[in-house]
């Protein structure tokens, strides 16, 4: 599922309008809603996130301090939340289901380096985190790697293979704790 990325194929040109894109992207969120309270601006910050592509629901909650590489590979579904200082490195695709948070100080990582290559080429895979999951705070999610619906990812835990649906994984790397049941 990794994909690997050849930038020579691109030249100049192409990387310099990324680039030029995300420059202009992180100016905007550092100016126009970095300095917003928690409480306040959240339609604001949901509009400039789908001005620069996200697909995100109206009821989405995205803190000011949360870090977005590219909005424009950023899907999030009704009430999901990223918290204060998630890193979405989204190189590749992140997809967030309804009901999920990602709590604070989380890393999804959707690019690293092809190290069996002298090159080091760029590879990327997408991250899609499923309906009522919660990502416990200081997690890392490595690319290509799908959260079940339902599950909870305990915090500080590095999350490097496919999390089954209704379970609870903790530690690093991540393992199985035992399944989610839920009592009401």
């Amino acid at each position: 599922m990794n994909q690997k990325v050849d930038l020579s194929k691109y030249k100049n040109k192409l990387s310099r309008a990324h680039q030029f894109k995300r420059l202009i992207w992180n100016f905007v969120w550092l100016l126009f809603a970095r300095p917003l309270p928690r409480s306040v601006g959240r339609s604001w910050k949901l509009f400039l996130l789908k001005l620069f592509g996200a697909t995100i629901h109206n009821t989405v909650n995205v803190y000011s301090s949360v870090s977005i590489y590219a909005p424009w590979n950023l899907k999030m579904e009704a009430y999901s939340c990223l918290a204060p200082e998630v890193d979405c490195y989204n190189v590749a695709k992140v997809t967030i289901g309804s009901h999920a948070t990602v709590s604070q100080k989380t890393y999804l990582c959707t690019a690293s380096h092809d190290i069996s290559n002298s090159k080091n080429p760029l590879i990327t895979a997408p991250i899609t985190i499923k309906s009522q999951s919660w990502i416990g705070a200081d997690a890392f999610i490595g690319m290509g790697v799908t959260i079940g619906e339902g599950a909870v990812i305990g915090a500080r835990s590095a999350v490097f293979k496919d999390v089954e649906p209704w379970t609870i994984i903790g530690g690093n790397p991540a393992k199985f704790i035992k399944k989610r049941v839920i009592n009401e």
